[in-house]
């Protein structure tokens, strides 16, 4: 792709769609559907992948929110990434992201007698935070609340429903954990797997 066409997209990024965006960062337009661009950061050498959606969600129906999504630097993601936020969602440096994941810090009200979900307020289920150097696997969903520590793997397909620590590669669904590093012994050590 030419300079000029890139130059171009950077400002389209910018001006229209009003995303603070770091130097040298990318993102797939016309083919990124974004929502709410004064609410994202992207950081530096950072890229998105074709038809993403990021969608920061300041009101809905009669509700207000003042969410925050922050992409750090050297940040690789893959097509159809979907993310989510009314509250706070982080991805720290130098994260490689594959096609296909989901992210969210929120989730719909599932009240029997409140009508159809999408009639219900949306509601915080905490803010996602994911470790600098972490691979998100192809097709990995990350749920509110969950906060993965640097230098994560987690497995293809996975759903992570709670937080795990630096060093650690969870799989499945949910993920649980299936080993973790030892800085200090630099060694891999297995999980204890229940069946």
């Amino acid at each position: 792709m030419s300079r000029l066409v890139k130059a171009f997209i950077r400002w389209l990024t910018r001006n229209i769609l009003k995303i603070r965006l770091g130097t040298d960062s990318y993102l797939s337009i016309p083919y990124v559907s974004v929502t709410g661009g004064s609410y994202i950061e992207l950081g530096e050498r950072s890229t998105i992948g074709k038809m993403a959606w990021l969608s920061a969600i300041n009101s809905y129906k009669d509700q207000h929110f003042t969410p925050c999504i922050k992409i750090g630097a050297d940040v690789t993601i893959g097509n159809y990434f979907c993310l989510t936020a009314i509250d706070n969602v982080s991805i720290a440096n130098g994260c490689l992201i594959s096609e296909h994941v989901y992210i969210s810090d929120h989730g719909h009200g599932t009240d029997p007698n409140g009508g159809p979900p999408v009639s219900q307020p949306l509601y915080s289920k905490g803010s996602v935070y994911i470790g600098e150097n972490t691979f998100l696997g192809y097709r990995v969903s990350i749920l509110p609340g969950v906060h993965l520590g640097r230098n994560c793997v987690v497995g293809a397909h996975s759903v992570v429903t709670h937080s795990f620590p630096d060093y650690c590669v969870v799989a499945g669904v949910p993920a649980r954990l299936l080993k973790q590093y030892n800085p200090q012994t630099q060694t891999w050590h297995n999980a204890a797997i229940r069946a």
